[in-house]
Formats: structure tokens, C-alpha cells, sequence
């Protein structure tokens, strides 16, 4: 891979893997971190990849770099007993079906959540996303029910709407 050709796949996928990164830890500075370090990988790998595998090559290494991420972080506050819950005071004051969507995204399980992101907002197929997380296109299929599921039931509730 030429430096060029390298400048072209972060031009491409650089936005996308911010947004996606960005969706599943809600920190933009740890966000920009991981997709540096993702760039970095493709970089010290770059004979090894194979160009038409790119984007899942990208996504996956995004996605276990953040998992990573967020384990040590998790390590950290435990560490220190800092384990306080965000702050609350405007749980029945959701007027926004956006921020109540957002919300109920947050509560699903990691693995849920990716998939749920990558299908309905950056619109991969279930083999993409299969190559991606590096689980079955079954898996794909029984987390993005399994969230929907999860995400009618959260929005239908009505203390979490008022």
C-alpha cells in the first residue's frame, strides 16, 4: 500500500468509524484516539491487508481497540471505587423521541449496540457486519432482533417517556 492509497482509505473510512466509534462511547476525545490507533494499525500492517477487506479490516480493528478501551477504563474506575451513576435530575422530562432512542441505544448490551449502530445507522449489510465483529451473520441477525426488541419495549414504557 502507497502512502497515497493510505491518505485515500482515511479520506473514505475516517467519518465512519468516527461516528460509529463515537455512537458506542459517547467521548469524542477517546473517540479520535481510537481511530488514530486504528489508522496506526492499518499503517504498521499495511502489506498484510488485503485492500478489498479494508473497511471490515477498519471496523474491526475500531471495534476491538474501543472494547479495549472501555475494559480499562471499567479496570480504572473500579480501581478507585469511583462507580457513580450520571446524573439524572431530567429523567421524566424527555421530550425529545431522539434523545429517548439515544437513551434506550445506551442500555443495550455492547454487542447489541454495534450491531444495532452498524445496521440501521451506517446501514452495512449482515455480512459486513458479521466480518466486522467477527461473529456469524446468525449472530448479526439474533442481536439486531434481540435489540429491537429491547428498544420497543424501552420506548413503549411510559415513565421513560413523560
Amino acid at each position: 500500500m502507497t502512502t497515497k492509497k493510505y491518505n485515500e482509505i482515511v479520506d473514505l473510512y475516517s467519518d465512519k468509524l468516527y461516528r460509529f466509534i463515537l455512537k458506542n462511547i459517547k467521548n469524542d476525545n477517546k473517540a479520535k484516539d481510537i481511530i488514530q490507533d486504528s489508522f496506526e494499525k492499518l499503517w504498521v500492517n499495511k502489506n498484510a491487508v488485503d485492500l478489498k477487506k479494508i473497511k471490515s479490516y477498519l471496523f474491526t480493528i475500531a471495534y476491538r481497540t474501543m472494547i479495549d478501551v472501555i475494559r480499562k477504563d471499567k479496570k480504572i474506575s473500579l480501581n478507585v471505587d469511583t462507580m457513580q451513576e450520571p446524573a439524572t435530575s431530567q429523567a421524566g422530562q424527555y421530550s425529545d423521541l431522539q434523545e429517548i432512542l439515544h437513551n434506550a441505544i445506551q442500555k443495550l448490551p455492547e454487542v447489541q449496540r454495534s450491531v444495532i449502530l452498524l445496521r440501521d445507522y451506517e446501514g452495512y449489510s449482515y455480512k459486513e457486519i458479521s466480518k466486522i465483529l467477527d461473529i456469524t451473520e446468525a449472530q448479526v441477525k439474533i442481536y439486531i432482533y434481540r435489540g429491537r426488541v429491547f428498544l420497543k419495549s424501552y420506548i413503549k414504557t411510559p415513565e421513560n417517556i413523560i
